[in-house]
């Protein structure tokens, strides 16, 4: 299904190519002389580092494909888990950092929002018009999933007046840096020394996240950047979407155990899974609350992971 989904936005995109040329019936509405038209939106011309980078991604997620990563089936029979494991998955995921206190196996606290989350995307200049309403339409579908799994209100917009508190930036090599300095530190608590990570992206890094607890409460968010590579290609930006939105809502870490998941560097799943969205509605239940360290939390993890697989632990 989602083959067929990807070679319909591919023949709406092209649609001279998908039906037999026909000469066009005009019916020409004028526009009023006291109307000026509105600016019509072209995309900034890319440099050679990010064409660069563009055909290297797209050779990647080529190879990925290859070898069967990037699944986008949600898990299966071949992948089952049992509460244990799914215990131990919340704990490795929300209890650790991707960098810093995961490697040196030190477990924080738990964390989360507990105001609404409004996703707010921003598109670099260099991102063209079709690109940009594919990308915003696969936000605004997400967080309603995100909404519907955790029961937590998230919505999203497109980038505006009314102000969000998690911005998503789908942005290239050449105005990534720009882009985020001039907008990010719009947020209260965000400046451009704490944006760093998110800015300063290595080459093999194609989108990343970072959620601040800008409040009394440091294990309360109340802000998160993310950014996307526009260079990547349609699934792996598809992959960043699901990975980076829901890792900004408190799923920080990735595990090597975690299956089938998203949270998982081996690639294998491309989209959030079955056992993600199960992960998402843990770590929002109301037995559960900001600021709770993995000793307090375990027996009524332990207890939500019984309800969720309804086995034994």
């Amino acid at each position: 299904m989602a083959a067929k989904l990807g070679a319909c936005f591919a023949c709406l995109a092209t649609l001279g190519a998908c039906l037999t040329p026909v000469e066009p019936v005009l019916t020409p509405k004028a526009r009023p002389a006291a109307l000026r038209p509105a600016p019509i939106q072209v995309a900034q011309a890319t440099s050679e580092k990010s064409a660069a980078l563009r055909s290297y991604l797209t050779s990647v997620q080529s190879s990925q494909l290859t070898q069967g990563l990037l699944r986008q089936d949600g898990g299966g029979p071949d992948t089952p888990y049992s509460a244990e494991m799914l215990a131990r998955n919340f704990k490795q995921i929300v209890f650790y950092n991707e960098y810093g206190g995961a490697a040196q196996g030190v477990s924080g606290k738990l964390r989360r929002w507990e105001a609404p989350v409004q996703f707010e995307v921003f598109f670099g200049p260099s991102v063209p018009p079709s690109q940009r309403a594919r990308d915003m339409q696969d936000v605004k579908e997400y967080a309603k999933r995100l909404a519907r799994a955790t029961g937590h209100p998230i919505s999203a917009k497109s980038g505006g007046a009314s102000r969000g508190n998690f911005l998503v930036f789908f942005v290239s090599e050449d105005d990534r840096a720009a882009t985020i300095n001039q907008i990010a530190t719009r947020l209260p608590g965000i400046t451009q020394a704490n944006l760093t990570a998110v800015r300063d992206l290595s080459r093999d890094i194609y989108c990343a996240v970072a959620a601040y607890a800008t409040g009394p409460d440091r294990s309360t968010y109340t802000a998160a950047v993310a950014v996307i590579r526009s260079e990547n290609p349609d699934l792996l930006r598809l992959s960043c979407i699901h990975e980076e939105l829901a890792q900004g809502l408190g799923l920080a870490n990735d595990s090597p155990a975690a299956r089938p998941s998203i949270f998982n560097d081996d690639d294998e799943f491309a989209l959030l899974t079955d056992h993600d969205e199960v992960l998402l509605k843990m770590l929002y239940d109301d037995r559960l609350r900001a600021g709770m360290t993995q000793p307090d939390a375990d027996p009524i993890v332990r207890m939500l992971a019984r309800e969720q697989t309804k086995g034994p632990l």
